[in-house]
């Protein structure tokens, strides 16, 4: 309540981005009221005006300071999430871009924003650290595979 009278509650847009180097995927340990101390994708809220892609790839830059051309940076899937974890019951649209890692590409990712996350590293798809951030562990475990082909024919 703010004065008296009762503010809607609003759905919220998050882009969070794949960014895949061979069989791996870049994820940072969470510092947050929600979702504390899991594994997530870097991301963020959209900003007014924002294609997706722009989104993702400035989200990229301010989490870890990569820098990935937006035509890089494609749609994969779009999930509906709703929780009533305390003490931020949430509802986000969380739209998921792919970004590919150029063979040869040689900057590191770094921790720029160390209040919202412990670090970045690379993790193998097949072998992903634990806990996930649910929306993230939601998606594993349905048996989505973020890769272009899937890492096992790869082989």
């Amino acid at each position: 309540m703010e004065n008296g009278t009762t503010i809607a509650a609003v759905p919220r847009v998050a882009v969070v981005v794949f960014l895949l180097r061979g069989k791996a995927v870049l994820l940072g340990r969470r510092r947050s009221s929600v979702g504390d101390s899991t594994f997530a994708l870097p991301g963020g809220h959209l900003e007014f005006g924002e294609s997706f892609e722009e989104c993702a790839v400035r989200e990229l830059k301010e989490e870890t300071g990569l820098d990935i051309d937006k035509k890089r940076m494609e749609l994969l899937t779009v999930t509906n999430n709703v929780s009533s974890e305390q003490p931020k019951p949430s509802h986000y649209v969380t739209v998921f871009m792919r970004g590919v890692w150029a063979d040869g590409d040689d900057q590191l990712p770094q921790n720029l924003e160390p209040t919202k996350c412990d670090g970045w590293d690379w993790y193998d798809w097949a072998n992903l650290p634990e806990p996930l951030f649910w929306p993230l562990e939601k998606m594993v475990k349905s048996g989505f595979n973020p890769f272009p082909n899937s890492p096992q024919e790869e082989e």
